[in-house]
């Protein structure tokens, strides 16, 4: 262990280390849990989803006897749900062979499982030596050392992950890998690092070279498109029509409106060849009802255009229409299954954060 880093580290994490609701207990699956809610998202917006979670799924047997949509819908929130389905999955995995794994090996071959998650639940619920390697531990180890080897590359990965495993302190495993994650997420932070008061500064490379805002580098940096979506409410008595999602996509597995265009060009129910202003995609909206007979007698009207949504490498932009029927059209009109459902029932229904902002602010039912 890099005998300044590894002491003032823990020496730091005794002081100011989180109080967290995983932390200070050895559970495999309350550790798992709460490092598959953290990969992509931060502390202060995963807590709470966290005790909601294991409040309803305390242990591996309530999750994996739950159904899907039970699991997407206590999920919903937190984005990237194929961490749902992959814990899941794992949990199912887990009841099949008679208990949580032990060792490293066997947790990483749990579904949705990699490196770091295997880590972490190896050295926080049993002890055993292995580094953790997050961004977090990226940024701390590539600025303090000054290392210049872009993450993103097998090269660079694989220099991380010896150096962090080098780095361990024996017997501290536990302590020494909360630390450095800790700090990262506290004080090496992305991009307003607290320097001045970092117990690191004398020795961190960056610092005293002047490249902590060019560390951790990366070789590539990930375009972000622009996807334009135009969905319908379709009310009928209270009740309002909702489509689940499948395959390769976004959203695999969440309940959405009727969905009539999607400039990507995936054939659902869009029907529309182009829809790039709000006016514009009303008209075409009226045209795809005709066409179809979905129309009808129906009121159709507006209930938000232009929203954006921000994903982590994609800017949705969508239009929100409400048609209200006198009775439900018949469903050989669609080319998936619609699940009629009141307000009161919205709730066991897991949908994309997007579809509920909308639901909660319009009103329409």
């Amino acid at each position: 262990m890099n005998e300044p880093l590894g002491k003032i580290l823990l020496e730091w994490y005794s002081e100011h280390g989180r109080t967290l609701p995983w932390r200070n207990t050895n559970n495999p699956y309350i550790i798992w849990v709460s490092e598959v809610i953290l990969q992509q998202t931060q502390v202060k917006q995963g807590y709470d989803y966290f005790l909601r979670f294991v409040k309803r799924f305390p242990d591996v047997d309530s999750l994996a006897s739950a159904s899907e949509d039970e699991v997407l819908n206590y999920w919903q929130g937190l984005g990237y749900y194929s961490r749902a389905r992959n814990l899941h999955a794992a949990a199912k995995q887990i009841v099949d062979t008679g208990g949580f794994p032990k060792d490293y090996k066997s947790i990483r071959a749990l579904k949705g499982v990699g490196d770091y998650t295997a880590a972490a639940i190896a050295s926080f619920a049993y002890g055993l030596p292995h580094a953790v390697v997050d961004g977090n531990v990226y940024r701390v180890l590539a600025r303090y050392f000054g290392i210049s080897e872009p993450i993103d590359t097998g090269k660079g990965k694989k220099m991380f992950a010896e150096l962090a495993q080098n780095l361990l302190p024996v017997g501290k495993v536990e302590a020494y890998n909360q630390a450095i994650m800790d700090f990262g997420a506290t004080v090496c932070t992305p991009q307003r690092p607290s320097c001045k008061e970092c117990p690191l500064a004398s020795t961190c490379l960056a610092f005293n070279t002047g490249t902590v805002k060019s560390l951790p580098c990366k070789s590539k940096k990930m375009a972000v498109t622009t996807r334009r979506m135009v969905y319908i409410f379709i009310m009928v008595n209270g009740e309002t029509a909702l489509f689940r999602r499948n395959g390769r996509d976004i959203w695999n597995g969440l309940y959405e409106p009727y969905l009539v265009y999607d400039e990507t060009g995936i054939k659902q129910e869009q029907r529309m060849k182009s829809a790039s202003q709000a006016s514009d995609s009303y008209t075409k909206v009226i045209g795809v009802l005709e066409q179809t007979g979905i129309l009808g007698n129906g009121d159709l009207s507006v209930l938000a255009t232009g929203i954006r949504h921000q994903l982590t490498h994609r800017t949705l932009i969508c239009d929100f229409y409400l048609l209200r029927l006198s009775q439900k059209p018949d469903c050989s009109l669609f080319l998936r299954q619609p699940t009629w459902i009141s307000l009161s029932e919205s709730d066991n229904y897991a949908m994309p954060q997007l579809i509920v902002n909308v639901i909660e602010k319009a009103k329409f039912f």
